[in-house]
């Protein structure tokens, strides 16, 4: 049996965020509502969910007085519990955190990936960008459209070279002379790294000598050379000790360790006569010191800072130089290879274009199905392709998604024919038929502009999204959270002067209560009745729903 794929977020929990102090907020499957007076932060839970994707985490997000601010959401896994962490601090780098391990805010946002989607406010409106609206198609096509890039970027690299073969032969010269000299310049010097210390310690004996020769005849004086030395001392020693030595085994191991003294004494001494006698310095051992640390200095001053930086330099210089030496050999056939290369990417589009021919009627098609269930059924949606008059970097064509919403009218641009409320219901459209791949979703006011049958129709969709994963949909419509599963109401409240905002989790009655405030803006017997009538059937349909999933349920156990 397949194991089980990851599930949705089981519980989250924020600290020190916008107007939360703390919150630990059980989330349930299915659909989960959010609402709120206007201004209550109903929000902060996508923000918060928003930092564990790797959004950017702006120091003003911390509640003013915090040091840092810190998002924690929880996942079952068995009987234990997986996390993904996220804390932002005033005072440096965050921490970013998965099942307790330390890992780049890239690992927690790839991670993270894999089990949340969230639909920004701003989501619709990128509906409008040329790009976007190509990436929905090649998302169907994503072999043909990695096939053409390689080409692509092939055909593009040999044009900039042959390019560069044809700017100005002065300047290609004047580069070959300077990159010659840089290379010749550094290979006849030869510098090999950590030479420089024994140098120096070199060019400071060589420049000293006279002192070094100094202080080796001053020794030679203690040691052996004057009246009273250090030698005639000791061999008066070893003397000494010879009575003593003839009836006693410890002072005779004494005499010989006195005698070996004397012996390194008597070498040292000779050493140091030598030293003492080579007092003049050799002027031509000077000059070649001194003449190879100018040679460095100089590499280094130009090239360096380090000798490593110097030969790592002519590394750079020495591949530059063979490549502007093979262009100069090559450039007879470039020519050439940029027209093969451009066939090819020409092929490659050709191919891409068929592809994307291929999957735009299944695509629009599956996208109006359920843009009419959202109130729109006359609506008309189709992906163009407009050929471009040279390749361009995503294909040969131009991908544009022309759209109605009435009926008589002509297939437009989306950008010039949707209002604020059908862009919304076109991306959850999109989001439904392209965008739930993740075990939970998050809708951010996706309900923006628009309102009655429309309104119900979306909660229907998000109800039908809900079914096989995690669904949670911040909303101002009562229409919509009347259809959630479960129902969390975000408030604001003034402790201690302080504005705090809370998030919990509504009784069946302060649901309906909540739903006549959104309906009405206040709880009078009209409005509750309007809020139990929407409520009913949602109650129904939910009721409806498990039924059926405890009966699927229950015939894959028999």
């Amino acid at each position: 049996m397949a194991a089980a794929g990851p599930q949705g977020i089981a519980r989250l929990e924020i600290q020190n965020l916008a107007t939360i102090t703390r919150l630990s907020l059980e989330l349930g499957s299915g659909f989960c509502a959010f609402t709120g007076e206007t201004g209550a932060g109903k929000s902060i839970i996508v923000d918060a969910l928003g930092l564990l994707l790797g959004s950017r985490a702006s120091t003003d997000l911390i509640r003013t007085g915090e040091e840092d601010l810190l998002v924690t959401a929880f996942w079952p896994r068995g009987k234990d519990e997986l996390t993904a962490s996220r804390r932002v601090s005033l005072h440096g780098r965050g921490t970013t955190r998965i099942d307790g391990e330390v890992v780049t805010l890239r690992e927690l946002q790839q991670w993270s990936q894999d089990r949340l989607t969230i639909h920004w406010q701003h989501s619709a409106v990128s509906l409008l960008s040329a790009a976007n609206q190509r990436q929905l198609l090649d998302r169907q096509v994503a072999g043909a459209t990695a096939q053409y890039a390689a080409a692509y970027q092939q055909w593009r690299g040999a044009v900039a070279r042959l390019e560069k073969l044809q700017s100005s032969e002065r300047e290609r010269a004047r580069q070959l002379d300077l990159l010659s000299f840089q290379v010749q310049e550094i290979r006849e010097v030869a510098p090999q790294p950590g030479e420089e210390e024994p140098l120096t310690t070199d060019l400071t004996r060589l420049a000293n000598l006279d002192a070094i020769a100094q202080a080796a005849a001053g020794s030679l004086e203690l040691l052996s050379d004057g009246e009273i030395s250090a030698l005639g001392l000791m061999s008066q020693s070893v003397r000494a000790l010879n009575a003593g030595a003839r009836y006693d085994e410890a002072t005779a191991q004494l005499q010989t360790e006195l005698r070996e003294a004397l012996d390194a004494v008597q070498a040292v001494v000779s050493e140091l006569r030598v030293t003492a006698e080579n007092s003049a310095a050799d002027p031509e051992e000077l000059a070649r010191v001194e003449a190879r640390i100018a040679a460095l200095g100089k590499l280094k001053t130009k090239y360096g800072p380090g000798l490593q930086d110097v030969l790592d330099f002519q590394a750079r210089v020495a591949d530059e130089l063979a490549e502007l030496q093979r262009d100069e050999q090559d450039a007879g056939t470039l020519h050439e290879d940029v027209l093969a290369l451009e066939k090819a990417v020409r092929e490659a589009g050709a191919r891409l274009d068929e592809a994307r021919q291929k999957a735009a009627g299944p695509l629009a098609g599956q996208l109006l199905d359920v843009i009419r269930e959202l109130g729109m059924p006359h609506a008309r949606m189709e992906f163009r392709l407009q050929t471009l008059e040279t390749p361009g970097a995503s294909g040969l064509s131009d991908v544009k998604l022309l759209f109605t919403a009435n009926p008589g009218e002509e297939l437009a641009p989306l950008a010039d024919v949707a209002s604020g409320g059908e862009l919304s219901r076109v991306m959850l459209a999109i989001s439904t038929v392209l965008g739930a791949e993740t075990p939970s979703v998050v809708f951010d006011e996706v309900d923006a502009g628009i309102g009655g049958s429309a309104a119900l129709a979306v909660a229907a969709q998000l109800a039908r999204l809900a079914t096989g994963r995690q669904v949670l949909v911040v909303t101002h419509l009562a229409q919509i959270a009347a259809r959630a599963d479960h129902h969390y109401k975000v408030e604001k409240q003034v402790e201690n002067g302080r504005t705090v905002s809370r998030v919990r989790l509504l009784s069946p009655e302060e649901r309906l209560e909540e739903i006549a405030r959104m309906l009405s803006g206040n709880t009078s017997e009209a409005a509750m009745s309007h809020a139990r009538e929407l409520l009913e059937p949602a109650r129904a349909q939910a009721a409806g729903a498990q039924a059926k999933a405890t009966a699927k349920a229950g015939a894959r156990k028999v």
